[in-house]
């Protein structure tokens, strides 16, 4: 059985093309970054040398989403191996993905599509997480992802699977704030709850982002800064965790650096204020 990483407490970025050269140039002020894992899957070439340029610099978390965790095919052992291999290299904060299935029979949605929250797929989830690890030899991070669906015939909610889910593999949980106030508006649940019904002691990271409203629905676009709302949740969430690793995420619309670390520094306000409460 695996543990949980240990806890790292700084404030972070997800580092994307338009800021590679301010992060290279430039003493850019976070404690680390998070890259895309897919992108620097790759044996060498321009991606990982600029990735291992970064790394001299900051700590790296890597985030997927292709993993397809909750697909009943089972997980792709070619796929695990790669990140495997960059995960060795780069010896990463977290390596994390979503909770949610993307491929069935060969064909891949490109999407992180729910999972039902059922004894049978939570069962078929942690086969796979188990799968996931061993391989890796190291404990995951999974995360919340939003929703604009829901199965019939669910038994539990979703923050109930989550516990479930890392009491049974022993993984760790990375929390998204936006993911929560998205599926819960969409849903019509009470995001505190959600909040409260997740271990604390299993949270390693948290995401922050922005959502855009769309036909009935709120989309999580990572095009908009985070909101009011969001970063109310956030307060909540920070209560209730203690220090934690957060960071956020922009992946569309991305604005200059100055305007994220400005957004980032909200993060660190609302952290200092919530300790000094305490």
């Amino acid at each position: 059985m695996f543990t949980p990483p240990p806890t790292f407490s700084g404030y972070g970025l997800g580092l994307r093309k338009e800021h590679y050269r301010d992060f290279l140039d430039d003493d850019v002020p976070v404690d680390f970054v998070e890259v895309i894992s897919e992108n620097f899957m790759v044996d060498g070439g321009q991606p990982r040398d600029i990735l291992r340029r970064v790394r001299e610099k900051h700590p790296i978390a890597l985030h997927g989403v292709s993993m397809s965790i909750g697909s009943a095919d089972g997980l792709d052992i070619g796929y695990l191996h790669r990140l495997k291999a960059l995960a060795d290299d780069v010896q990463p904060l977290f390596v994390s993905d979503h909770l949610s299935w993307s491929r069935i029979a060969g064909f891949s949605s490109h999407d992180l599509l729910p999972v039902p929250y059922t004894e049978e797929a939570l069962a078929m989830v942690c086969r796979n997480i188990d799968m996931a690890q061993d391989v890796l030899g190291r404990a995951m991070l999974f995360e919340n992802p939003s929703s604009y669906v829901a199965f019939d015939g669910a038994t539990m909610s979703e923050w109930e699977f989550l516990a479930e889910m890392s009491k049974r593999t022993g993984c760790g949980l990375l929390l998204d704030v936006n993911n929560i106030f998205v599926s819960a508006s969409n849903h019509g649940f009470d995001a505190h709850a959600f909040l409260r019904g997740i271990p604390a002691d299993r949270v390693r990271q948290v995401h922050l982002a922005g959502h855009t409203q769309g036909p009935g629905l709120l989309i999580d676009t990572h095009d908009q800064p985070v909101c009011d709302d969001v970063w109310a949740l956030y307060r909540t969430a920070t209560a209730l965790l203690g220090p934690i690793a957060t960071m956020i995420e922009r992946d569309d619309a991305i604005p200059p650096l100055s305007e994220l670390l400005a957004e980032l520094g909200v993060a660190r306000e609302i952290g200092s204020a919530v300790r000094e409460a305490a």
